[in-house]
């Protein structure tokens, strides 16, 4: 059995990865309180003594807004740490996957596929191209897009955010011109499995199976969930990122290399999440 030594186990993909291919591989989660990862002793002391045949590294600075007033201390997480892991990795001639996002696209000439050429617009993004930069071609470097499960009390995603809303009927705003790419993190982590088990120093996208505007997405969780439609409302993206960190606006992700897992859409992920509720 693979044993998978991980950062960001507890977060809100890594704690569902572990619940879901536990019977699979051996996790060896690897918390910010036991390894600071900007702390390049700590980690190589660390990772020296710890058995693993892959390093899943999936913690990261991501607050998106918060990292354009914190820049030093999220390109010291991102790209920094990302370092760390990585030489201590590679000095042990282990393995490694890193997590990156679709937000590496600026969002202009979509679609966005694993060879499309990465143009961030904003701190978080150029901190995680950055550490695309460092692990390139030694590592596998999977992109994820826009994470949503059934429930994890400790963080909301987009999905639970707006469900919340409509069910506490507070109106809410959709973008209807800008495309984002919802993706079921049981997709990724069965997308993953395949990939742990037949590694390569690749770039994949492990993305949801259409974009769609929040607008649409905002209506399919009010019909879905027998929400009140006219809660949402319509804002532009013009409009939305005014005086706020920027985001892609067509972030329209898709995978050329993806023939192992089929991933679902919003409204087949919205259904799954039905029945596990």
């Amino acid at each position: 059995m693979l044993k998978i030594a991980l950062t960001g186990a507890d977060g809100l993909v890594g704690s569902r990865i572990i619940e879901l291919l536990n019977k699979d591989f051996e996790f060896f989660p690897i918390p910010q309180t036991e390894m600071d990862i900007t702390d390049v002793d700590k980690v190589k002391n660390r990772l020296a003594e710890t058995d693993f045949d892959i390093f899943f590294h999936l913690a990261a600075y991501t607050n998106v807004a918060g990292a354009e007033t914190n820049k030093d201390i999220c390109f010291k997480i991102n790209r920094d740490g990302t370092k760390n892991i990585f030489d201590a990795v590679y000095s042990k001639g282990k393995k490694m996957v890193y997590i990156s996002t679709d937000f590496v696209f600026d969002g202009k000439t979509p679609p966005y596929f694993e060879d499309s050429l990465p143009n961030p617009i904003a701190v978080y993004a150029a901190s995680k191209y950055e550490g695309e930069k460092i692990v390139r071609d030694k590592a596998m470097i999977v992109r994820i897009a826009y994470p949503y499960r059934a429930s994890f009390d400790i963080k909301k995603d987009f999905f639970r955010t707006f469900k919340f809303y409509l069910e506490q009927k507070k109106p809410l705003s959709g973008i209807t011109d800008s495309l984002m790419t919802p993706t079921f993190i049981d997709d990724i982590a069965y997308g993953l499995k395949y990939l742990f088990n037949n590694y390569s120093t690749a770039i994949y996208h492990l993305v949801g199976a259409r974009s769609l505007s929040p607008y649409d997405a905002a209506l399919l969780v009010a019909e879905k969930f027998n929400l009140d439609k006219s809660l949402v409302g319509k804002t532009s993206y013009d409009e939305y990122v005014k005086g706020k960190a920027p985001l892609p606006k067509l972030a329209d992700i898709r995978s050329k290399k993806n023939n192992f897992w089929k991933m679902k859409s919003f409204e087949e992920g919205l259904e799954e999440i039905k029945k596990q509720l």
